[in-house]
């Protein structure tokens, strides 16, 4: 199991491209590995035969322990992965790599409570359904839905790579109708759950595992503080409209994000001591400013990095973030293309969200969140009136960041916010 990511530190197997005998050169991609941020080809580094495969599909490997062997046909290779007791097909179920991580090919409760043996799982990975497409599933689910008569054509796969799983199966088979479709997707109906099911565990993916460990490095060692600001984005409303009449005709268009964007990235600029990591010994000031824009993804969150993002414009912005944004969703993303920000953006106001906090991803030393524009009334000269106001708050590392530090920086943003112009300078 290789590092296919700089902070990577544990694999799941997402699925063999190569069976036990294939002949394999050097520079073949033999299997999709899941890391802690995207789905990545794993490449052989020798030539040869697979001649052994001990890491089942689905199931996870710690960095640098061995999950096939790729040798000359002659050659010994006992010493490996517990010789001759290791799995005798591509698809056996191996070991647990570690106690607590069980994979859906284990003994499975039946209906009588009685424990049913590991399903082998060395039919094809893709199986014909009723209308004769070819569909991905676990041995466990194909067996499970041949027993109840239910087209695996008509359920959602919620696995790796849209795989089914048993839990899919399940969950259709909860809410089934005649003909073996099932309602509402791949949960049930009605309110109503399966029969003597009080709780589902949902097994942690690699990267939410990561966000997890990240987590806890985050907030509890890191003294956070906060600071709110609320520019109005009254003009940058009406820059996004002029903008967009010019990019229109040539099939483009920006978003308010894309402003937010770009202002930030210029403040940045102006303000190094806030563009900058906490390395334990010493504080780092970036002169580049490699934004990190967190996007929501299936499993949690990930940043794809817009790099020297101060020196693009608002169109380049914006068709990086939409890129990035899609590969991240389909776990493509490169690890070069997630990592080395030096500052991140979180934007929650297309959900509807006012405002909230974000949790610093260390070494960084903040994070900006940004809720929605809100139709908001206030006071100018004695009169009240309606102003399109956004609520933004920056959560600061206190070991780099003090507090008129952060403010200066936000007082820049709002006044680029304010005056859109300002981003061109």
């Amino acid at each position: 199991m290789e590092a296919l990511s700089p902070t990577m530190e544990e694999g799941q197997l997402v699925r063999w491209l190569k069976a036990e005998g294939d002949t394999v050169s050097s520079g073949d991609v033999i299997a999709e590995i899941e890391t802690d941020k995207a789905t990545m080809e794993l490449v052989a580094r020798g030539g040869g035969i697979l001649r052994k495969i001990f890491l089942g599909e689905g199931a996870t490997a710690p960095v640098g322990e061995v999950i096939g062997v790729i040798a000359e046909e002659n050659e010994d290779i006992s010493g490996f992965g517990g010789g001759s007791d290791a799995p005798e097909s591509a698809g056996s179920v191996p070991p647990d790599p570690a106690p607590e991580v069980k994979t859906e090919v284990a003994n499975r409760v039946s209906a009588e409570g009685t424990i049913e043996p590991p399903v082998e799982a060395d039919s094809p990975e893709s199986v014909a359904t009723n209308s004769g497409e070819r569909v991905k599933a676990s041995p466990l689910a194909r067996r499970l839905a041949g027993e109840s008569s239910l087209d695996l054509g008509s359920v959602p796969g919620s696995g790796p790579g849209g795989r089914i799983v048993v839990r899919d199966v399940e969950m259709a088979l909860a809410g089934a109708v005649p003909g073996g479709g099932a309602l509402g997707g791949s949960k049930p109906t009605g309110g109503q759950l399966p029969s003597g099911v009080e709780f589902e565990d949902q097994p942690l993916s690699q990267m939410r595992k990561t966000i997890a460990k990240r987590l806890v490095e985050s907030l509890g060692p890191v003294p956070h503080f906060f600071l709110r600001i609320t520019p109005d984005m009254s003009r940058t409303l009406e820059a996004r409209v002029r903008v967009n009449g010019l990019l229109e005709p040539h099939g483009e268009k920006v978003s308010i994000n894309d402003f937010i964007l770009k202002a930030t990235a210029n403040a940045l600029a102006l303000h190094p001591e806030v563009n900058a990591h906490w390395t334990g010994d010493a504080i780092r000031r970036h002169f580049r400013v490699h934004l990190g824009v967190a996007v929501a993804v299936e499993d949690g969150l990930i940043t794809p990095v817009i790099r020297d993002a101060n020196q693009k414009g608002l169109a380049q912005i914006g068709r990086e973030v939409r890129e990035l944004a899609a590969r991240g969703r389909e776990k493509k993303l490169q690890p070069e293309e997630y990592t080395g920000s030096t500052f991140s953006v979180s934007n929650l106001g297309m959900f509807g969200i006012h405002e909230f906090t974000g949790i610093i991803n260390p070494p960084e030393a903040g994070i900006l969140a940004v809720g929605g524009i809100e139709e908001t009334p206030v006071v100018e000269d004695g009169q009240v009136i309606v102003r399109p106001l956004m609520k933004v708050t920056m959560s600061c590392d206190h070991r780099v960041i003090d507090g008129a530090t952060g403010a200066r920086f936000l007082q820049t943003l709002k006044e680029m916010l304010e005056e859109p112009a300002a981003i061109l300078v």
